[in-house]
């Protein structure tokens, strides 16, 4: 059975929370502000965490920054925001996914299944092939890791599984719609923040010039491909 943090302070969203995650199989944790989350996240074994933005004492961005020096299970963060800028921020310190506030339970249960899923394929053994080189990157499947010029890089594991889906697919243009469902595995829901986040932050570790991607290129006003020839 998957078990899910939810860092939140206001109890009756929390419980809703916590009470449509526990009909659906999922046991449940919360942690009623930000310190206590960042503990809890530490100590405990969750296989996702749900942190919302606005807490007392820590806020989630801090509680986030914080997690991801130590631990790299999906975090899922929740805001009441609609600024772009506020969801590129959590992106940027290592959340794998966010949601808005309100949403339905349908909708958080979807994403946090989804995200699960993915982190659970991400770390198992699912391929039987080793490497995928193309020019001066090499991904290695079975030990799952990245290196850039014989270098190996650190990735966090939603850029791993999106940089693992480009390479597998090269040359081969996505939309940033797609991208989120390939990768992320469920629809969109009209956002595309998380999607070009987490490009940018792919070219920070494996282009030699971000600015002018050799393989992870954007096609104007088509999307991104992952150039191999």
């Amino acid at each position: 059975m998957s078990k899910v943090l939810i860092v939140e302070d206001d109890k009756a969203i929390a419980t809703i929370e916590r009470d449509y995650l526990l009909a659906s199989g999922i046991e449940c944790d919360i942690a009623e502000d930000g310190e206590k989350g960042l503990c809890m996240g530490l100590d405990g074994e969750y296989d996702l965490i749900l942190l919302d933005l606005m807490l007392p004492k820590m806020d989630g961005f801090e509680v986030c920054r914080k997690l991801r020096e130590k631990i790299d299970i999906p975090i899922l963060m929740v805001t009441a925001r609609r600024e772009d800028i506020d969801k590129i921020r959590g992106l940027g310190l290592g959340a794998d996914d966010y949601i808005e506030k309100p949403f339905s339970p349908g909708v958080l249960l979807a994403r946090v299944k989804a995200n699960i899923a993915q982190y659970e394929r991400l770390t198992g053994n699912r391929h039987n092939t080793s490497d995928i080189v193309f020019g001066d990157i090499r991904l290695n499947t079975k030990a799952h890791r990245v290196y850039v010029k014989n270098e190996e890089i650190t990735l966090k594991n939603m850029e791993y599984e999106l940089l693992y889906f480009m390479m597998l697919n090269a040359d081969v243009v996505f939309d940033r719609e797609t991208l989120y469902e390939k990768v992320w595995g469920m629809e969109a829901m009209g956002d595309n923040a998380t999607v070009a986040v987490h490009i940018n932050r792919l070219r920070e570790k494996i282009e030699e010039d971000p600015a002018n991607p050799k393989y992870l290129q954007t096609v104007w006003g088509a999307g991104y491909r992952f150039r191999g020839n």
